[in-house]
């Protein structure tokens, strides 16, 4: 069985989990690259390994419906592995019957690998009566103090000076009895509903609203984490979609930069979409994007096309960027063996691990870049979670970059004939150095 471990991170270095993906009735998945950042600090602690399995028909349907992608829902937990989050504690997380269940271990988060600015999320929870547990949002990795560095919605009993629906050390909720008719238990499963915009956090349990909490000095993106603190806790059906993106793509194709010297060709149809035809091109945003969160609509019009979205590029170079893959085919009737990377893939840095488009169908794709990490989903499923650890250069084809550049998007050869109906664009703002994981 072809085993897949968890990133490490953290100033503690966990070996807890291993995530398997099989594709039954095909070949054995391949097992996706797991760099390890130069901030891991390895020390001695250590836990069981824990095997997950996930055959591809599993995986594909954890995408969402066209309806909920549009509008940038992704989910960050696909049900049956924990691709995309990180540990900070060597805490028992592991995967059952579709949930994400912890009871035991050293108090912290599971987080997700990267981070988010103004979002909608929404979850499930089960908890024991005195389980005393949480959801942050605009974290780092490891909080020293939620009411500083983060927004932690608590999962508490009454008894609790901040019960659950509450935000710790910022706004206590005199709700929750009614709310949740006086208990978390085990048996039952809760909603909560966070929305974080600008300065304003709203919690919502079993869709009844329990604080709207106005922060003077609002924390910029972070992480979401959940908590292991004491007790069991369950969390399933985790999606998440960004709030505030701009579009960029318009009739005039205003702000964007031809060049008009390559054979490619890029123009607005009668249905207000972007249609890219012709030999190898390219068009260039005139704004320039670090860390961002982009939520792309496109549809390939047939068979083994190549695409892509190029960012943080070199300006008016010849797409000197990271490029996020558009190529709907795969190998042997395999979904985990997508052809030139994938869709949603990082191209020569990370293959996607499932391709999750189908040429001729409209599909969306969000693409998350923070920092050094870079995590794609593709129809509300996680494909990529990447970490660039080669040394910096301006150029990312040779090595990391984090500085701001364009986006560009390609025309890659004679055959290309790819439609774009939305290209939406929002800045993360990182944290400062002296808050970073």
């Amino acid at each position: 069985m072809l085993m897949m471990p968890p990133r490490l991170c953290g100033p503690i270095c966990w070996l807890a989990i291993v995530a398997t993906l099989v594709c039954l009735g095909c070949n054995r998945a391949p097992v996706p690259s797991t760099d390890v950042s130069e901030r891991v600090i390895s020390t001695e602690v250590a836990i069981e390994p824990v095997s997950f399995e996930a055959a591809a028909d599993d995986l594909l349907g954890q995408r969402l419906p066209a309806a909920q992608t549009s509008q940038g829902w992704v989910r960050l937990f696909d049900g049956y592995t924990l691709f995309g989050w990180q540990m900070a504690s060597a805490a028992n997380w592991r995967v059952e019957d579709r949930s994400i269940v912890v009871d035991a271990g050293m108090p912290g988060l599971l987080c997700t690998s990267v981070g988010w600015a103004d979002f909608e999320l929404t979850l499930e929870f089960s908890a024991d009566a005195e389980t005393n547990s949480g959801v942050f949002v605009r974290t780092p990795l490891e909080s020293t103090d939620p009411a500083v560095d983060c927004y932690e919605i608590n999962i508490a009993p009454a008894s609790n000076p901040f019960p659950t629906g509450s935000i710790v050390g910022r706004q206590k909720c005199d709700a929750v009895e009614r709310v949740i008719e006086g208990t978390v238990d085990a048996d039952a499963w809760h909603t909560y509903k966070i929305s974080v915009v600008g300065d304003v956090v709203t919690t919502a349990v079993d869709d009844a609203q329990t604080c709207r909490h106005v922060d003077p000095t609002p924390l910029p993106a972070g992480r979401i984490g959940l908590q292991f603190n004491q007790g069991r806790v369950a969390f399933r059906n985790i999606r998440v979609r960004p709030i505030g993106l701009r579009p960029t793509l318009n009739a005039e194709l205003g702000g964007w930069k031809k060049f008009p010297d390559k054979p490619g060709e890029f123009r607005i149809t009668d249905d207000a979409e972007l249609l890219v035809t012709g030999g190898r091109g390219q068009i260039e945003s005139e704004d320039t994007f670090g860390n961002f969160v982009a939520l792309v609509e496109s549809k390939t019009r047939s068979e083994k096309l190549n695409s892509g979205i190029f960012f943080r590029c070199i300006k008016g170079s010849e797409m000197d960027g990271y490029e996020c893959q558009i190529q709907n085919g795969i190998v042997d009737d395999n979904p985990f063996k997508p052809v030139d990377c994938g869709t949603g893939g990082i191209f020569r840095r990370s293959d996607a691990r499932i391709l999750a488009a189908d040429d001729g169908e409209w599909f969306n794709m969000v693409i998350v870049a923070d920092g050094l990490q870079i995590a794609t989903w593709v129809n509300g499923l996680q494909v990529t979670d990447w970490v660039d650890t080669r040394a910096p250069n301006a150029n990312p084809r040779n090595g990391s970059r984090q500085d701001a550049g364009s986006i560009m998007i390609q025309a890659h050869d004679p055959t290309t004939d790819i439609l774009f109906r939305k290209i939406d664009v929002g800045e993360l703002i990182p944290r400062s150095p002296k808050s970073v994981d």
